[in-house]
C-alpha cells in the first residue's frame, strides 16, 4: 500500500515539530505549511490524504482554507482535521459546517490525534 500523506498546517513551530515527528514515526509521509496560503499551494501541487489544519493562522485562517478546499470537487477525498486552541462548541460547529471531518482542541493528546487520523485515512502499518 502506498504511503499515506499528511499536510500539517500550523504557524506554531513546537506543534509543527511534534506533529511532524509523531506522524513520521507512525509511517506517514508528512509535509508542512506555516500559513493558509502555503497550505493551499501545497494542496495544489500534491494533494495529501489528510490535512491537520490550525484555525488561527496568518494570511488565511483555517476556516477559509477548509472552505476553499471543500469548494474544489477535485479535492473531495482530502480529509481535514481542524486544530484549535478554541474549544468552544460554536467554533467546533463552524469548523464542521465548513466541511472539516473532525476537530481537535489544543492541547491535544498525541494518542487521540493519531487515532483520529487512522480512523479517517487508515493505518500505514
Amino acid at each position: 500500500m502506498a504511503s499515506r500523506s499528511i499536510l500539517v498546517v500550523d504557524d506554531e513551530p513546537n506543534i509543527v515539530l511534534s506533529l511532524e515527528f509523531l506522524f513520521r514515526e507512525a509511517g506517514y509521509d508528512v509535509r508542512v505549511a506555516r500559513d493558509g496560503e502555503a497550505a493551499l499551494e501545497a494542496v495544489k501541487s500534491d494533494p495529501p490524504d489528510l490535512i491537520l489544519l490550525d484555525v488561527m493562522m496568518p494570511k488565511r485562517d483555517g476556516y477559509d482554507v477548509c472552505q476553499t478546499i471543500r469548494e474544489n470537487p477535485a479535492w473531495n477525498d482530502i480529509s481535514i482535521i481542524m486544530l484549535t486552541a478554541k474549544g468552544r462548541q460554536i467554533e467546533k460547529e463552524k469548523g464542521l459546517a465548513m466541511g472539516a471531518d473532525d476537530y481537535v482542541t489544543k492541547p491535544f493528546s498525541t494518542r487521540e490525534i493519531v487515532e483520529k487520523v487512522k480512523a479517517l485515512i487508515g493505518d500505514v502499518g
